[in-house]
């Protein structure tokens, strides 16, 4: 996801990936939004932190909604594993996956493996062994849903650790992925890829915003730059080792 940008004042709006192409998107000292695209920042939420809300935090909501996970605890016990997970979306959706009912394996890169634990994931995967490279459970649990964050893991390396009804909700869905989601649906799959483009609406935003006032969801700050660093904070960005959000500051 691309740096979040937030102006010091009391409200925050979402625009970005799909709603980019809908409703345009840059980085600027002051934006115009649709009253319906913004949420009063409460005062209990710092600038910094609120900043990377949207529209990461939405996206790994969103996400867990796809994969019928009731952050209220009322479903009953899931696996679930998150790919990516120190980085902009996965670290919110380890956090709120861990409000629903869920055992959830994780997966990063050794540097964040205690972060990524401390965030309240149940296991964690280095990615670059070949134990994390092929995304089995420590514990042997099939995965009732993946929130998938990365990129470039073909369906077959999924497929043998998903339950019989196993769900993997791509975010960052290609060609591929739309493809083998409608011949899943033509053949009656009960194990899907799913692809998909975020279109939140205000209540999934105010949600994550009163579960941040809470203290039930944090922001990770990776770095902050300034407005005149946006060109090193995209090399941060495409580098793809950042820690949670990048920041930029006006």
């Amino acid at each position: 996801m691309a740096a979040k940008l937030m102006k010091a004042v009391q409200y925050f709006g979402y625009g970005g990936g799909a709603a980019a192409l809908k409703i345009g998107g840059a980085l600027a000292e002051y934006v115009v939004a649709k009253e319906n695209l913004t949420v009063a920042r409460p005062p209990e939420i710092l600038e910094i932190d609120g900043a990377g809300l949207p529209l990461a935090a939405l996206t790994a909501h969103v996400a867990l909604t796809h994969a019928n996970i009731h952050l209220d605890r009322s479903s009953e016990r899931k696996n679930i594993l998150i790919t990516a997970a120190s980085g902009g979306v996965g670290h919110y959706a380890v956090q709120l996956a861990k409000l629903g009912n869920t055992h959830v394996t994780a997966t990063c890169g050794a540097r964040n493996l205690d972060l990524v634990k401390d965030l309240g994931a149940d296991e964690v995967l280095d990615y670059k062994t070949l134990e994390g490279a092929s995304l089995k459970s420590p514990s042997w649990k099939k995965y009732d849903s993946v929130v998938h964050c990365a990129t470039g893991i073909p369906w077959a390396t999924f497929k043998p650790n998903l339950s019989e009804t196993g769900k993997v909700i791509d975010l960052t869905p290609g060609p591929f992925t739309f493809m083998t989601f409608a011949m899943q649906k033509l053949m009656l799959s009960k194990q899907q890829l799913v692809p998909v483009i975020l279109s939140p609406k205000t209540e999934n935003f105010e949600y994550v915003v009163n579960l941040a006032k809470e203290r039930k969801l944090k922001t990770i700050v990776d770095s902050t730059y300034s407005l005149s660093e946006v060109s090193d904070a995209w090399t941060r960005i495409i580098s793809g080792h950042a820690t949670g959000k990048i920041i930029i500051e006006v």
